[in-house]
């Protein structure tokens, strides 16, 4: 990183009125559910908006590229590292509050997904027993719309606001926002804030029951004892990727560290001392040993980051 990027991004270092934490060269192996990655130049912790739009300020003025990250759930970071600014979301992006009169949640894009989950749970409204036990936070969760093949995230957005370099504060309605599987339509360098989500009032043993059975469902079909990033890929329209995977003979096929799950064929995990390269290439090889026998594309639903 030149002297230029220094200067500017690591002022914020010996900056008291910065209103968040600043770690220079940190790993990202700490960061991500798959414990794997090298450093970020610089992880920076905003409690505020002011402190978000300073720090990407500063990156843009420093020519350094930025990234904001929740909990790393779906997060494949290379081994040599992050030469930019990974932005998360702390303190005023937590927040999570209720109103009764319209059984709406506004939530901060930092708060865990599993949080809301529960927190609708113990009020007994419906509308999120999908969610149960999906890692990652609201933010990440409404930019990949998760959910399942009958219900998802989008469908429960009245609004979104987000913060975006060019346009500032924006407040979206739910229904401009394209929302499609595993994919919504916010730009890149639009960086959510907080969101309003729909509820409905439902009997505590009918949300129980959902969440329980999903709950089960989860810890049947996938590896959840393993360090993961979750599903590798997308499922095919159609089909699934798990499925394909599995009848190409792939089902714990390894490189490295890394292996492809016995139990669920759609999920890769660190076996101990799995590098983002090994998890890179069993990628690659899926890839290629899928289109080979089947002429279908598996297209990744991990985001990687640091790779060129």
């Amino acid at each position: 990183m030149t002297a230029q990027h220094a200067s500017a991004l690591g002022a914020l270092l010996v900056d008291n009125r910065f209103d968040g934490e600043v770690y220079p060269n940190e790993p990202m192996s700490r960061h991500t559910t798959y414990r794997i990655g090298g450093p970020a130049r610089y992880l920076v912790r905003v409690d505020s908006v002011g402190a978000l739009r300073h720090v990407v300020e500063c990156a843009q003025e420093s020519d350094a590229p930025w990234i904001v990250v929740g909990r790393g759930s779906n997060l494949l970071v290379a081994d040599e590292g992050y030469p930019g600014v990974v932005i998360t979301l702390g303190r005023d992006f937590r927040r999570l509050q209720f109103d009764k009169e319209t059984s709406h949640f506004f939530v901060g894009a930092g708060v865990p997904l599993s949080s809301v989950v529960q927190e609708a749970f113990r009020r007994s409204l419906a509308g999120l027993e999908f969610a149960v036990g999906t890692p990652g936070t609201i933010g990440g969760a409404l930019r990949m719309n998760a959910g399942s093949r009958d219900e998802w995230l989008g469908g429960r957005v009245v609004a979104v606001t987000t913060y975006s370099p060019k346009e500032g504060m924006r407040r979206r309605p739910g229904a401009e926002i394209t929302w499609g599987y595993r994919s919504s339509s916010f730009l890149p360098e639009e960086v959510l804030v907080e969101c309003e989500l729909a509820m409905e009032p439902a009997d505590p043993f009918f949300i129980r029951g959902k969440m329980e059975a999903s709950l089960a469902r989860r810890k049947k079909t996938q590896p959840l004892g393993k360090p993961s990033c979750g599903s590798v890929f997308k499922n095919p329209e159609g089909d699934s990727a798990g499925r394909l995977i599995e009848e190409a003979g792939l089902k714990g096929a390894t490189v490295g560290g890394a292996k492809v799950s016995p139990v669920h064929a759609n999920f890769i995990v660190n076996e101990g001392g799995a590098t983002a390269h090994d998890v890179k290439e069993l990628i690659e090889t899926i890839q290629t040993e899928v289109a080979k026998a089947y002429g279908v594309e598996l297209s990744p639903e991990v985001r990687f980051l640091g790779f060129e």
